[in-house]
């Protein structure tokens, strides 16, 4: 993964265990105030919400402890992982940036392109002014690479 993916889950991670655990614990605690707890919606909530935190930390403890941090900006070539590429579509002649990075930090409305995606697939190992041809849900699509950059 990319340093900055890396480190928004990191702090994603800090959040959950400095903000939002302790907040949800304190609401559990208000809720058993109220009374009899298996008729005890709020209680019920709070619970819910402790649940999905303390599966959310355990999840990005796994990522994160496993996480081999790349920096793309020590790269060179073809592309490959880390790789900024800006294509355009055949098609429509649409422009588009993507940069390729890990499954956890892939992002596409902010062109962060999961490298086990389709498209990232089609254009791993490809270069400046090739051409790659991608099968998607929406159907066959062409691109033209116009740049690969590291950075």
């Amino acid at each position: 993964m990319t340093r900055a993916g890396f480190d928004a889950l990191d702090a994603e991670l800090k959040t959950l265990k400095t903000v939002e655990r302790p907040t949800v614990i304190k609401a559990i605690a208000e809720a058993r105030e109220h009374g009899d707890l298996s008729e005890n919606a709020e209680y019920h909530a709070a619970r819910e919400k402790q649940s999905f935190i303390e599966g959310r930390i355990k999840e990005l403890e796994a990522i994160l402890g496993r996480a081999e941090v790349i920096d793309p900006s020590r790269m060179t070539g073809a592309i490959k992982f880390g790789a900024t590429v800006t294509l355009v579509d055949a098609d429509t002649d649409e422009e588009r940036t993507y940069q390729i990075v890990g499954e956890a930090e892939a992002d596409l409305e902010r062109g962060l392109l999961n490298m086990k995606s389709p498209l990232a697939r089609a254009l791993i190992g490809k270069d400046e002014g090739d051409s790659v041809e991608v099968r998607t849900p929406g159907g066959e699509r062409s691109y033209e690479i116009l740049s690969v950059r590291y950075i």
